[in-house]
C-alpha cells in the first residue's frame, strides 16, 4: 500500500505543470470560471464546497456562488470584487496547474502584472454583452509585454446574449484587429458561460455552432515553456556559504538559483563583474552532491580557485556572456501612486543585484485604448507604461526580456519609503 502511495506521488510530482493567469475587466466572471474549473473538474473538497456553500447563503444567493472559491479575502467577499491575486491549485490525469486569479479594476492593473509574470498561458475573459473594452486591450499589451506565448480570449456570458454566433464572431474579428498591432503569438477564441459550465469543461449544447476545444481541454494541450534549461548560463550569486567549523575551514560555496542554464562539474566558468575564470569543482543540492544542474533549481557551486564571489555577482559560461552596461533601455509598469518624472532616483533590483538608478528619459507612454505612442506627456503615473532609459550607480549584467524573463527584469524601489514603484522589461535602445 505505501508503495503505491509512494507511486502515486511520483507520478503526481513528474506531471507536467502549467501556469496560466485569468484576467478582464470588472464583473466579466473571473473568479466565476476559475470556480466552475475547479468544481467541474471535482478539484473542491467538501469542506470548501460547504463553507461557499454557507457564504452564499448569507450573501442572499440561492443558487452557490462558485466566485466565492477564490475571492477569499472578506473585503472581496463583501464587495463581490477581486482585489488581490488568487492563486488556485488544481490537476486533471493529464496536467497539473497553477491558476492566478487577478483583479479586473484599473487600480489593480499592478495585481495582473505580478499575476502574469511567470505564466504560461493568459485567459482573458470578455462579456459578451460589452466586447472589447479598454481593460481588454492593457490585459493583451501586458500579456505581450510579458512575453506569454498562449493568450485564450474567453468570451464569457454567452447565456446572456442568446448564445448567438453572430455576437461571437463579431468579438473575435475584433479582438483579432487588436493581435495585429501586438506581439501575441498564439490566440485561441472560446465561447463560454462561466456560471452555466458551457464549454468550461464539458460542451455546450446550446452552442452546437462551435466545433473547438472546451477551456480545459485547450488548457491541458497547450504547449508548455521548458526552455530556461536550454538559454545560456545565468547564475545569480545569492550567498556565500563559508561554516564557521574545523571541520569545513576549507569550505567556500556559492549559493543561489540557477535563473537560466545549466552547468555541470568540470565547466569553465565566467564570474561577472571581474570576469575572472575558473572550473566548477562541485555541485551541491542540500546533503548531496549533483554531477549536473539545470534551471530553475536552486543549488551551491564550489570551485576549484578561490576567488572574491560575493551577492549580487553572477556566475556564466565564457562563450555566452551577457550585456554589461549601466545605461539601460526598459518597458515599465508603473505600479506607485507617486508618479514617475525624469531625474528620479531608485533602487534597483536585478536578479540578487541592488544599485541606485536615476530616471534619464522617458520615451514615450501607450495609449492603451489606441495602443500608439504619447510624446507629449512624460509623467508616469500608477498603472501607466512607458519606455523609459535609466543609469545605474555601477554596471548590470542582464538579458533583453524577450530572450530572457529573469535576467531581463527589474524593479524600481522607492528608496525612501522601500515601496515597490515599478517593474520594468528590458529591451533595446529607443
Amino acid at each position: 500500500m505505501r508503495r503505491e502511495a509512494l507511486s502515486a506521488m511520483n507520478g503526481y510530482l513528474d506531471m507536467e505543470l502549467l501556469r496560466f493567469t485569468t484576467a478582464g475587466s470588472v464583473d466579466d466572471g473571473k473568479s466565476t470560471l476559475i470556480g466552475r474549473l475547479l468544481y467541474d473538474s471535482k478539484s473542491v473538497f467538501e469542506d470548501q464546497l460547504e463553507a461557499v456553500k454557507t457564504a452564499s447563503e448569507r450573501l442572499g444567493n440561492e443558487e452557490i456562488n462558485l466566485a466565492l472559491l477564490t475571492d477569499g479575502l472578506r473585503a472581496e467577499r463583501e464587495q463581490g470584487i477581486t482585489i488581490d491575486v488568487a492563486y488556485r491549485y488544481f490537476a486533471t490525469p493529464k496536467r497539473k496547474f497553477i491558476i492566478a486569479d487577478t483583479p479586473g479594476h484599473i487600480e489593480y492593473t499592478r495585481n495582473m502584472v505580478t499575476g502574469a509574470s511567470t505564466a504560461d498561458a493568459a485567459v482573458i475573459l470578455v462579456d459578451a454583452r460589452n466586447g472589447i473594452v479598454e481593460q481588454t486591450k492593457r490585459h493583451s499589451y501586458i500579456a505581450s509585454l510579458l512575453g506569454i506565448d498562449n493568450v485564450i480570449l474567453a468570451v464569457n456570458k454567452m447565456d446572456l446574449a442568446g448564445f448567438s454566433e453572430e455576437v461571437f464572431l463579431n468579438i473575435k474579428s475584433e479582438y483579432a484587429g487588436i493581435v495585429n498591432r501586438l506581439t501575441l503569438k498564439n490566440v485561441h477564441y472560446i465561447p463560454i458561460s462561466a456560471r452555466d459550465g458551457d464549454n468550461v469543461v464539458n460542451p455546450s449544447g446550446n452552442m452546437l455552432w462551435y466545433k473547438g476545444a472546451t477551456l480545459l481541454n485547450l488548457l491541458e494541450t497547450l504547449p508548455v515553456k521548458e526552455d530556461l534549461d536550454k538559454l545560456p548560463l545565468r547564475f545569480p550569486v545569492q550567498y556565500v556559504i563559508r561554516p564557521q567549523s574545523d571541520n569545513f575551514h576549507d569550505y567556500r560555496a556559492y549559493a543561489g538559483r540557477l535563473a537560466s542554464g545549466g552547468v555541470k562539474v568540470g565547466d569553465r566558468v565566467v564570474i561577472l563583474p571581474s570576469f575572472t575564470e575558473s572550473t566548477v569543482k562541485a555541485i551541491d543540492e542540500a546533503d548531496r552532491s549533483l554531477d549536473a544542474a539545470f534551471a530553475p533549481r536552486s543549488v551551491s557551486l564550489r570551485l576549484n580557485d578561490n576567488l572574491d564571489v560575493s551577492r549580487g555577482n553572477m556566475i556564466v559560461k565564457s562563450g555566452s556572456l551577457p550585456f554589461t552596461g549601466a545605461d539601460i533601455s526598459l518597458l515599465v509598469c508603473w505600479l506607485n501612486h507617486r508618479p514617475l518624472n525624469v531625474g528620479d532616483k531608485y533602487i534597483v533590483r536585478h536578479t540578487t543585484d541592488e544599485v541606485f538608478g536615476i530616471v534619464k528619459e522617458v520615451a514615450f507612454k501607450v495609449n492603451i485604448n489606441t495602443l500608439e505612442n504619447i510624446t507629449d506627456d512624460k509623467v508616469v503615473r500608477m498603472n501607466d507604461i512607458a519606455h523609459i532609459r535609466i543609469k545605474t550607480s555601477k554596471p548590470l549584467h542582464y538579458d533583453l526580456y524577450a530572450g530572457n524573463r529573469v535576467t531581463g527584469s527589474l524593479v524600481l524601489i522607492n528608496e525612501a519609503t522601500f515601496e515597490t514603484a515599478g517593474a520594468g522589461m528590458i529591451a533595446e535602445p529607443f
